[in-house]
């Protein structure tokens, strides 16, 4: 069993060809919360992730085994509720009305311009629909966001220079020359 117990979010910093090259891991949002569990990779080998309390793993993050092997982290394909607005009654407005309720009940929520998608939840599925908005179960990758409250460096933790007293302001902005 490869043990494993080091995370490089988003593969920061490492060549496309090591990234290219390295064995995969499809695991669902539930696993991926956990800093405790065993999978198996895209090669067949037995992995025991061991990582610090808290950690959450992302797709695209990829995970270093004690011997260097590392791994690419997929975000498996799995059962969860695409909500978008009914064109027929309502606007795309509805969707941040939708985001603020589940919002407040603390429920896990994939952000899109065009969707929202949360776990499979009945009671949550038919107080949508009565917001007229149109729910369906559909699989796939689940990526909620983090929070306002969230450390780390993507998602919930985005960084700037103004974050560091020790370097200069950020604007946003034309000409701001760097991808978010």
């Amino acid at each position: 069993m490869l043990t494993i117990n080091k995370l490089i979010e988003q593969g920061q910093g490492l060549a496309a060809p090591l990234l290219k090259r390295a064995a995969s891991i499809e695991l669902d949002w539930d696993v991926r919360q956990k800093s405790r569990a065993e999978s198996t990779d895209s090669q067949g080998r037995s992995l025991g992730i061991f990582l610090p309390r808290g950690t959450v793993l992302r797709g695209g993050d990829v995970l270093v085994a004690q011997d260097g092997t590392l791994v690419r982290v997929l975000a498996a394909a799995q059962n969860v509720l695409k909500i978008t607005h009914c064109p027929q009654h309502g606007t795309p407005f509805d969707l941040i009305r939708a985001a603020y309720h589940l919002g407040n009940r603390h429920v896990p929520i994939e952000l899109k311009p065009d969707h929202l998608k949360i776990e499979p939840d009945h009671v949550l599925a038919d107080m949508l629909r009565a917001m007229h908005l149109t729910v369906t179960e559909v699989c796939e990758a689940f990526e909620p966001e983090n929070g306002a409250y969230a450390t780390g460096g993507h998602f919930g933790g985005h960084r700037h220079a103004h974050d560091h007293p020790d370097q200069p302001g950020h604007v946003h902005g034309p000409g701001c020359n760097h991808a978010h």
